[in-house]
């Protein structure tokens, strides 16, 4: 491994970077020595995660059918999702280099779970898929204020040797909550299914009223648990001058990060997938609970392969390992492509089957993509008092990422799904050779 690659930290060493000791003398506090990662602050914001994904995923399960059920266009998804992630992306940008500014983070990022929690259960009011799409527009918002500067806590909570264990186990945290969440939504829309009669939203709305209790809880629990270590102020700070103070490597990285997030679609539609593929021979209703299901197989991977790759990269270096995350991300795209050409893999259960080992797959791959490029952001950026702003703008290219690829796969999908994975897969296999190429 080289030595200046700064995803592979070695303390003590006589080679060690200007820029890692900076680093290791940055994060060094009363709670992020070697040795006591698993700390308050990390298990407060695992707790956290694990509660807000929960409300968060049980809303994501149900969505797709929803949207059917009220008649939106098939675009639509596609559309509020692209639309709400750009959203989040620019808000956590803003959010990023404001919190750096005044030195302040917990206030605003309880605020935004808060505000994450509320909007996912408006969604039991939405008669149409513009309003769908407003209380998503509203949850992101949300979601895009808390992202970065939480990213920023965690990484200043624990020392830099073990920022893929603290990562790798939060991603971890709200990755359960993610399995538990789409689960729930299965369990409650069986035990409603009786109200579909009636009324077919019926069921749909309920679930997402349901979805208060662990929203707003995860506000309370970062609020009661995670400590803010003090910072300096700085008033004089100006935003495009800040995101210039960003180191070199850093911006090189987020260029691999921003091709591949063009790719990288809002993996809701992976459920649109499974219930379009499956409802021909299964009917649209039992279709959509096994593609909930489906989902929460690739939940059940995210979480298992969260910490372990995360504590990998703490030992051979976190760039490499993310390589692989997105080689397999391009794979997991061709697959998808070929189900949908190939009548035999579309039919019994072998459509079952192969869709449950690409949902797999496509978890194992987003775990290496979550735990790996928040800790790697903390590797290049040595600074804590541009943190914010550092986290703020890796979100913005992701965000910018997933508007682009959740809106153009949306378009596709309506000439032939097979063209959006095809996008997907061409995009993602050029952001992993840019990554590759970065040193």
């Amino acid at each position: 491994m080289n030595m200046a690659d700064p995803s592979n930290p070695q303390p003590g060493s006589a080679e060690q970077s200007t820029g890692q000791r900076e680093a290791d003398i940055a994060s060094a506090s009363v709670e992020s020595r070697p040795g006591r990662w698993l700390n308050r602050n990390v298990v407060g914001m695992g707790l956290t995660s694990f509660l807000s994904d929960a409300g968060h995923e049980m809303a994501t399960a149900v969505l797709a059918g929803f949207l059917t059920v009220i008649g939106a266009p098939v675009y639509a998804l596609g559309v509020i999702e692209g639309v709400a992630d750009a959203l989040s992306s620019f808000v956590k940008l803003a959010a990023g280099w404001y919190s750096d500014r005044i030195g302040r983070r917990k206030t605003i990022t309880a605020a935004g779970y808060a505000l994450t929690g509320v909007a996912f259960g408006l969604l039991a009011l939405a008669a149409s898929w513009p309003v769908v799409l407003l209380c998503r527009v509203l949850g992101w918002f949300g979601r895009g204020i808390r992202g970065p500067l939480r990213d920023a806590l965690l990484a200043e909570s624990i020392h830099p040797t073990d920022r893929g264990k603290a990562f790798g186990f939060h991603r971890a945290g709200d990755t359960v909550g993610a399995i538990l969440g789409p689960l729930a939504a299965a369990g409650l829309m069986y035990l409603l299914h009786p109200l579909a009669a009636d009324n077919p939203a019926a069921p749909f709305r309920i679930v997402f009223l349901v979805t208060l209790a662990p929203g707003l809880g995860a506000a309370v629990v970062f609020a009661a648990m995670v400590r803010e270590k003090a910072h300096r102020a700085q008033p004089s700070a100006r935003f495009w001058a800040s995101i210039r103070d960003l180191p070199g490597g850093f911006r090189r990285l987020l260029v691999g990060v921003g091709v591949f997030g063009a790719g990288d679609f809002s993996h809701t539609l992976l459920i649109l997938a499974g219930t379009q593929l499956l409802a021909g021979e299964y009917g649209l209703l039992a279709a959509a609970q096994i593609a909930t299901m489906l989902y929460a197989l690739r939940n059940v991977l995210y979480a298992a392969a969260s910490y372990p790759i995360g504590a990998l990269s703490d030992r051979i270096g976190r760039r490499k390992l993310l390589v692989l995350g997105y080689f397999l991300a391009t794979m997991v795209m061709l697959g998808f492509v070929c189900v949908w050409l190939l009548e035999p893999l579309r039919s019994g259960l072998w459509a079952i089957g192969t869709l449950g080992l690409l949902f797999a797959l496509a978890g194992v791959y987003i775990a290496a993509e979550d735990s790996l490029e928040g800790a790697l952001t903390a590797d290049f950026v040595p600074d804590e008092n541009n943190r914010g702003t550092a986290y703020g703008v890796m979100g913005a290219v992701n965000g910018l990422g997933d508007f682009l690829s959740s809106a153009i796969v949306g378009l596709l999908w309506s000439v032939h799904p097979a063209a959006g994975f095809a996008y997907a897969a061409a995009m993602m296999a050029l952001g992993t050779l840019l990554l590759w190429r970065v040193k």
